[in-house]
C-alpha cells in the first residue's frame, strides 16, 4: 500500500493556463520527489486593457511518501 500526500499550490504565467500549471509542477519538483499527479483545481486570469494579462491556476499535486 502506498502512502500519498497532497499539497496545494498557486502559480501564474503570462502565456497560458497550461504554462501556469507547468510552472507549478516545475517549482514543486525542486523539493518534492515521487510526484504522481497534478490536478487543476481552479483557473483564473487578470485583465488589463480588455485583454488577459496573467493566467493563474490553483493546483493540487499528489506525491508518494516513502
Amino acid at each position: 500500500m502506498a502512502v500519498l500526500k497532497v499539497i496545494e499550490l498557486l502559480a501564474n504565467s503570462d502565456n497560458s493556463w497550461e504554462d501556469a500549471a507547468k510552472n507549478a509542477l516545475d517549482q514543486a519538483s525542486k523539493s518534492v520527489k515521487n510526484i504522481r499527479s497534478i490536478y487543476i483545481n481552479e483557473q483564473s486570469a487578470t485583465v488589463k486593457d480588455g485583454k488577459i494579462d496573467n493566467y493563474r491556476v490553483n493546483v493540487k499535486i499528489t506525491f508518494e511518501v516513502k
